[in-house]
């Protein structure tokens, strides 16, 4: 163990020598953003702490909306206010659109598949077309409504097997398990979770590949250790996602021989139109379709599940937020029962919880990074060509500049002036699906899951707390990730709804 410590060792020492070297050869040219002094070798890095949303929002309030921090060899720009966030997410899109690709995400091609981190070209433009104006459009989702009615039942008739017996359900797993039903159920019309030999181990699989890419790296700061692979992150998700794919691929094979032997489109689900994208698409191949299907799942479910369980902690912890809800539903929709998508629009009060949880809990808090194709001006300040930049999310639903009182959960405040702000990316105070070329395609079809979801869990039930813990006294802690997770599971026992 002590010389691969001190190989390590050396590797840094003699990229940062290199690194001195080259640096001081050349002037600094670029008029960079204010930021912290980095130390020698690893710069800012012990600046992000464990929750680096919170340390870069400290920071912001010294340096400014707009910082600059080396972390490692990266030049990394954060930007920390929602008028900074349009200049980088909208005036200068076309400049700071591509992404890095990390090391979770460069293995077996993915990365020249992947619609989050596929450069802009016209392969990239041709899916978010196919995303938008065909999987995703309104019409295509009222068509399969029905799908995620029916996940939701099994979810109430789960909750209601734990209310007969008194136990307590952990929230972001019964979020999580749905999620990708409803997500399985539309692609591919199975329940993968459920399905024979697939139930555990696939689970598993989306959980570890999505723990992956938001894991700390050190070859992501040192590229040169890349090679070296000092973590095993691409060893193991090379195996995460070669056990993905091949399970996709078992799947659109087994909908292939279906069509030959029947002659016609057999689910009118995601697939068959894939499917039949492909016969007058080139480009959606059945290699398109699995790396497709791999994004949708990877970053449809934790994002999902985590904003469910933030939502619904909100909501205990805050009775009056619940007892709101609840008369809202009871008026419109009736008493105990399930929210249907149809509903949408007629329970605002229920849809400004999700925006208020999406406001303090944004599922990703820093956004996926961007990276500048060349030097872009800034409002004066230079992001140089190469660097990376974050937008903290995070700290702008919590600038007061924005926000009354804003870390008090509050739905009423998407009432009144503030009733037309939306997630849809048009509104910059409020971003949590991006914003711009760059924004979540599945925006909507999230929207949807999580007003069935939460809408159904509030309106078919009352809860309390395991072990009759008070709201007062529940811990509210973040885990920092690619997706923002309660630190502590939320568990809480349902109840029969009180007259």
């Amino acid at each position: 163990m002590e010389l691969v410590a001190w190989g390590f060792l050396l590797v840094l020492a003699c990229v940062s020598i290199s690194s001195f070297l080259a640096t001081t050869t050349r002037k600094a040219k670029h008029n960079l953003p204010p930021g912290p002094s980095p130390l020698p070798i690893i710069g800012n890095l012990l600046e992000l702490g464990q929750k680096p949303h919170q340390s870069l929002a400290k920071l912001a309030k010294i340096y400014g909306p707009v910082m600059s921090l080396k972390l490692g060899r990266v030049t990394t720009i954060v930007i920390s206010s929602a008028d900074m966030a349009k200049e980088v997410l909208v005036t200068h899109d076309e400049l700071l659109s591509n992404r890095p690709i990390p090391q979770s995400v460069a293995v077996l091609n993915h990365e020249l598949y992947s619609l989050a981190f596929l450069p802009v070209s016209p392969l990239w433009r041709e899916l978010r077309k196919i995303c938008n104006g065909q999987l995703f459009a309104h019409k295509t989702l009222d068509e399969s409504q029905h799908v995620r009615r029916s996940i939701v039942q099994q979810l109430l008739r789960d909750v209601h097997e734990s209310c007969h017996i008194g136990e307590a359900v952990d929230v972001g797993r019964l979020a999580f398990k749905t999620t990708i039903n409803i997500l399985s159920n539309t692609i591919f019309s199975e329940d993968l979770v459920l399905s024979k030999g697939t139930a555990g181990e696939f689970k598993d699989l989306v959980i570890n590949t999505t723990k992956l890419v938001g894991s700390p790296n050190i070859a992501e700061y040192f590229p040169v250790l890349k090679r070296i692979d000092p973590h095993g992150v691409k060893r193991q998700q090379t195996k995460n996602v070669a056990k993905l794919l091949d399970m996709f691929d078992g799947l659109i094979r087994k909908r292939l021989k279906l069509r030959e032997s029947t002659g016609s489109v057999t689910h009118n689900d995601m697939l068959d139109a894939l499917l039949h994208i492909s016969k007058e698409n080139q480009m959606m191949d059945k290699t398109m379709i699995q790396h497709l299907a791999h994004d949708l799942f990877v970053a449809g479910t934790d994002t999902t599940s985590s904003t469910l369980e933030w939502a619904m902690a909100e909501v205990i912890f805050n009775r009056k937020v619940m007892s709101k809800a609840k008369k809202e539903m009871e008026e419109v929709i009736g008493k105990g029962k399930a929210v249907e998508e149809s509903d949408s629009g007629k329970l605002p009060y229920l849809e400004a919880i999700i925006k208020e949880t999406f406001r303090l809990h944004p599922p990703v808090p820093l956004l996926l990074p961007r990276k500048a194709e060349r030097d872009v001006d800034l409002c004066g300040l230079t992001v140089p060509k190469d660097a990376h930049v974050l937008v903290n999310v995070w700290n702008i639903g919590r600038d007061p500049t924005l926000w009354d009182n804003p870390t008090l959960f509050s739905p009423e405040r998407f009432f009144g002036s503030n009733s037309k702000i939306d997630t849809k990316g048009r509104n910059f105070q409020l971003l949590p699906f991006g914003a711009g070329r760059r924004i979540c395609p599945a925006v909507t079809l999230a929207i949807r899951m999580l007003l069935l979801m939460l809408g159904s869990l509030i309106n078919s039930f009352d809860w309390k707390l395991e072990h009759d813990i008070q709201p007062q006294h529940m811990d509210m802690e973040e885990n920092f990730g690619i997706t923002l997770q309660k630190a502590q599971s939320l568990r809480i026992v349902p109840l029969n709804r009180s007259n």
